[in-house]
């Protein structure tokens, strides 16, 4: 039976060129279906990697409590500076806390792509331990602001996809200008900001303390003091969550909203997938008919013909997975986009196929071949010969 199936497989597959046709209808199909897949996941799965990159594992965001990210969180200069006395916190060099009062205001650029529309994004003010919290970003292009004054900063992601932008442009914001002075890149979120010195955006936009405030852990069993002194100070009500979380849960509903779309999007596609596999393997089965008829005449068992069926269709649908999957990669892959995140402000991110995706895509493929195969092989098994030499 193994001998059978292996010769009547060959047989079909050599065959293909000679039904190019409705052969092209399947690989063409299942393609779309991997490629809008993969690229919808690709898409979530940049915006993923995005947040979950921003942030270390020995730094803790601290936010009002109750807020849920830090356009929504506030407290004054003397909470500031209750939390930055608090255990818990590192020490840096010159001996202060190794902390970063933070504000985080909304200001508007014109992206390059839509330029009769405004976008919002985050114009952060920080305190100069900002940069010793963050190690990994570094000024690419100009110089660092001088605290005092009204110069900007701006992330790489920012330059990329927003108008004005670039070293020497004035940005006006609130009927104030700030002069950019330069460009930073750090690899993730903080790509899509713009920062100042935290007295001046203090000044210029009427705030009078922070939103939030970033500092080091004092060892490993600094984060449950630092809890435990917060909890236990009656002035404070605050959220204490380490940096790398903070930005990993930012990701959480964009995950769900993107999955959801990838999931309808693939199954009416898949449908259509299904259907043109059918069509195209019962014409396949329709135009082998006396070719399967002669070897079933032969001594050739059903099975060796069910076999041969499905491992053409299966063959296709890997052939149009793999295509679907490589158009994926070749357009999609590091495309850099930017969307709304948690904060309502712009988050610069690209596009990332991974393997994992390509592999769940061809699954699919797979998946969509055996359905549109399964039946058109059955009635290739099952047809008397003497009705299938008739049909000829």
């Amino acid at each position: 039976m193994l001998r059978q199936a292996l010769a009547i497989t060959g047989i079909s597959i050599r065959s293909v060129p000679a039904r190019w046709a409705p052969s092209l209808v399947i690989v063409v199909g299942l393609a779309g279906v991997v490629g809008v897949f993969t690229a919808l996941l690709a898409m979530a799965t940049g915006f993923e990697s995005t947040l979950k990159a921003t942030g270390r594992s020995d730094n803790v965001l601290i936010l009002r409590g109750g807020s849920d990210a830090e356009l929504n969180s506030a407290f004054d200069r003397a909470s500031t500076d209750l939390i930055k006395e608090e255990p818990g916190i590192a020490s840096g060099a010159d001996g202060k806390p190794l902390a970063s009062a933070e504000l985080m205001v909304i200001a508007e650029l014109v992206r390059k792509d839509d330029i009769s529309h405004g976008a919002n994004i985050t114009l952060r003010g920080v305190e100069p331990a900002a940069f010793d919290l963050r190690p990994e970003l570094k000024i690419i292009a100009g110089r660092n602001f001088t605290p005092g004054l009204r110069e900007l900063i701006v992330g790489r992601g920012v330059l990329q996809q927003f108008q004005g932008a670039a070293v020497g442009d004035i940005v006006r914001m609130r009927g104030s200008e700030w002069k950019v002075v330069g460009t930073f890149a750090s690899g993730d979120a903080h790509d899509s900001e713009m920062w100042a010195d935290i007295n001046v955006a203090r000044s210029t936009f009427g705030r009078l303390g922070s939103s939030s405030v970033l500092a080091r852990l004092d060892g490993p069993e600094g984060l449950a003091r630092l809890k435990s002194a917060i909890a236990a100070e009656p002035r404070l009500s605050l959220d204490v969550l380490r940096e790398q979380d903070y930005f990993s849960g930012q990701t959480r509903q964009f995950r769900k909203t993107i999955g959801l779309l990838a999931g309808v999007v693939t199954i009416i596609m898949a449908l259509g997938a299904v259907f043109a596999a059918l069509n195209s393997m019962y014409a396949a089965v329709a135009a082998r008919g006396k070719e399967i008829a002669t070897l079933r005449a032969l001594g050739f068992g059903g099975f060796p013909v069910v076999t041969s069926v499905m491992s053409e269709a299966l063959l296709l649908a890997l052939v149009g997975g793999a295509l679907g999957a490589l158009l994926a990669y070749l357009l999609f892959n590091n495309f850099s986009v930017a969307t709304l995140g948690q904060n309502f402000t712009q988050v610069v991110f690209n596009f990332k196929v991974t393997p994992q995706l390509v592999v769940r895509g061809l699954i699919i493929a797979v998946i969509i071949g055996m359905i549109g195969g399964f039946m058109p092989a059955l009635r290739a098994a099952r047809l008397p010969v003497t009705t299938s030499l008739r049909e000829q």
